[in-house]
């Protein structure tokens, strides 16, 4: 199954989804050590509510991408979970959709066992029914690496979609220079390579292969692909828009138009600020998000919001999902 392209006046549309990396993943992907303990849920408590004012401006009703760890006590203390469990309760009650992002986000997920890939997406997917009540309807891997055995575990429990694949060589590019350079000072990333095969894959929704998930096939679940620019593939991710000159961002938001749908992939840091929020210089030094002040990153995020809602007509990434099985059927 493909997204047939130009079918009838069918109106594009535009999912916005934020993947809530707490902030010691950002470590583990600069070889950092221990992130301070007080960082752990910033991305929460401080990134979510900036973010949902934002998109309640432009009536967007967003999907939140939840690692699981971040709602256990055990994990980040008693207080710290019971106000994210608050807080995603209250979103999933405005309509918002909440998606699984694992449970403790391993980068080399789709290297594991199909038990320890039970795990990590069973863990978090009971941590999110208990918030919702409801099946959870999609998943978002860590590191955007999809494997057979993890493609495989989602159509086990019956969600409608996965949203990890991200064709964008660029960024695969950016990624092993910035490891190589790691290794050489002797400080190996806690990140892993994505599978190359994914760089070539569909950028439009289309149904996966069970046992290669860059291809087209007949899994029971629809693919959903992270956003990049026609035939160049250029990324058109939250953080590349809003560190992009204005002009450029014009330019990338141009070249999307003919997509059919915008999954536009953010990231709670892309509203995390440097001083207000206290984030150390080691991490500010390896993240250009974070050197751009809160101001100018909302105000960047409004004019791309703005500009994709006159357009497009915001759905989650469930509703997209549903859209791209009746469009291919």
């Amino acid at each position: 199954m493909t997204v047939r392209r130009g079918s009838g006046n069918a109106e594009p549309l535009v999912a916005v989804s934020v993947d809530l990396d707490p902030i010691p993943c950002y470590y583990r992907i600069h070889a950092l050590g221990a992130a301070p303990v007080e960082l752990r849920d910033i991305v929460l408590r401080r990134a979510v509510p900036r973010l949902a004012e934002l998109f309640a401006r432009h009536h967007i009703k967003p999907t939140w991408f939840v690692v699981g760890e971040d709602l256990d006590a055990g994990a980040v203390g008693a207080a710290a979970a019971g106000a994210a469990r608050a807080l995603l309760a209250e979103r999933h009650t405005a309509g918002d959709e909440l998606g699984n992002h694992s449970h403790t986000h391993p980068y080399d997920l789709a290297r594991r066992s199909p038990a320890e890939v039970a795990l990590e997406i069973g863990g978090c997917d009971q941590r999110l029914r208990a918030i919702t009540g409801r099946p959870i309807g999609g998943f978002r891997a860590p590191g955007y690496d999809l494997s057979p055995v993890m493609l495989a575990e989602l159509a086990r429990r019956g969600y409608g979609y996965d949203s990890s694949i991200y064709p964008a060589p660029g960024y695969y590019a950016a990624k092993a220079a910035v490891m190589a350079g790691l290794r050489v000072l002797g400080r190996p990333s806690g990140a892993v390579m994505t599978d190359p095969r994914a760089l070539m894959a569909p950028t439009d929704p289309y149904r996966p292969a069970m046992a290669a998930p860059w291809r087209r096939g007949q899994a029971p679940l629809v693919e959903l692909p992270i956003a990049v620019t026609p035939w160049t593939r250029l990324p058109a991710i939250g953080t590349t828009l809003i560190l992009a000159p204005p002009w450029l961002r014009d330019r990338a938001l141009a070249a999307m138009r003919p997509r059919p749908l915008f999954n536009l992939e953010l990231h709670g840091i892309d509203l995390i600020d440097a001083v207000l929020d206290g984030i150390p210089g080691e991490l500010v030094a390896r993240q250009p998000d974070l050197r751009m002040p809160l101001d100018a990153k909302r105000a960047a995020l409004d004019a791309i919001l703005a500009a994709l809602v006159a357009e497009r007509r915001p759905v989650t990434l469930r509703e997209a999902a549903a859209w791209a099985q009746r469009e291919g059927a």
